[in-house]
């Protein structure tokens, strides 16, 4: 007899619980055993006794907490199965961002998949999603209503070199969240031929090493020197979204700023950040690859945790599908628990 969802998962004030297994899913409280889908700071925290999660999702998190962020920690190869206790689960990609795995968790005949954050969008700095056929999805639904339909990816970054080739005596100063956001610019724009230079505050700087020796081509990304800041007139800056607006940047060549995320789709929020070039880029879903994602599945049971909850729990009842929110605390959207993470000391928590 197959298990019911709740047999295989359920809510604690720490976050997604396994009782079969006796494991939290991306806990927001330190506990005995964690399973991270990716290194964003809402999603992986120090402090839990063991960690389980890919390869590059622990090197992330020794990189933003230290090596001692946890008591123990386990790679998970993706694709491979691994009993615990009661349990197997399976880490399958994400294309959220380095790393990143939607985890599946199978007992009695039933399989729950945590999709964690995800993207169906091509991007050249991690695995593309993979889906995986389910009873029960757990999505997110940061960018859950139809207005919110993602641009081409590549179209953005056009908008912006056309930018640097019409000011060319302008700094253009990108806004985009340390881990995954800023180094998926930065190999776009390779791909569209920028072969200079580009810049980078010093957030961003261990984040993208490793990155770099992941195998991904980014080019020379030399860190901001204070010194040379007012001699960067052409070039492009990576930053912190937090730093597009301080005084550091007013100290470039008569700066654009800019500002790469699905938010940007919002004009409200571009005015109010005082973007004055926004880029609509984003590493998650939109509207349409949700819903899309959802019915692909074959899930007959859709749980529904952190963004604009309720429209697509509606939709999924117009669409016969059982759905309900989970609405729990400590995710962030995209990018509002990265802006802290950015800004920290290098080696300080995120």
């Amino acid at each position: 007899m197959a298990l019911r969802s709740t047999d295989i998962l359920t809510q604690t004030p720490q976050g997604l619980y396994c009782p079969l297994g006796d494991f939290h899913i991306d806990p927001v409280r330190p506990v005995k055993r964690a399973l991270i889908t990716h290194g964003h700071s809402d999603h992986a925290r120090s402090g839990h006794r063991s960690v389980l999660a890919t390869r590059e999702t622990l090197r992330i998190m020794a990189v933003r907490y230290s090596e001692g962020f946890a008591g123990a920690a386990q790679e998970a190869p993706l694709g491979e199965s691994i009993r615990i206790k009661d349990v197997t689960v399976r880490f399958t990609p994400a294309g959220h961002v380095l790393g990143s795995a939607q985890i599946s968790i199978e007992a009695g005949g039933t399989r729950v998949v945590v999709s964690g954050d995800y993207k169906r969008a091509a991007d050249p700095t991690c695995l593309p999603y993979e889906l995986v056929p389910c009873d029960v999805f757990i999505t997110e639904a940061t960018f859950g209503l139809p207005v919110f339909r993602h641009p081409d990816t590549r179209d953005e970054v056009r908008k912006l070199l056309d930018s640097v080739h019409l000011f060319p005596e302008r700094t253009h100063i990108v806004g985009a969240y340390a881990l995954g956001k800023a180094q998926r610019v930065m190999a776009l724009l390779r791909e569209e031929g920028y072969d200079k230079p580009i810049y980078l505050h010093g957030a961003m700087e261990r984040l993208t090493e490793l990155y770099k020796s992941e195998g991904i081509p980014l080019g020379e990304t030399p860190k901001v020197a204070a010194s040379e800041r007012s001699k960067l007139a052409g070039a492009i800056v990576i930053c912190p979204p937090s730093s597009i607006q301080d005084l550091w940047s007013r100290r470039f060549p008569d700066p654009v700023t800019c500002f790469a995320s699905g938010w940007m789709r919002v004009r409200a929020r571009a005015r109010q950040k005082g973007v004055e070039l926004p880029l609509v880029i984003s590493d998650h879903s939109d509207w349409d690859d949700l819903c899309r994602t959802i019915v692909e599945t074959g899930a007959g049971e859709v749980w529904v945790t952190h963004g604009q909850e309720d429209a697509l729990v509606h939709w999924c009842a117009t669409q016969g599908i059982k759905a309900r929110p989970l609405h729990m605390l400590g995710y962030g959207d995209e990018g509002d628990a990265e802006e802290t993470s950015d800004t920290a000391p290098e080696g300080g928590h995120a």
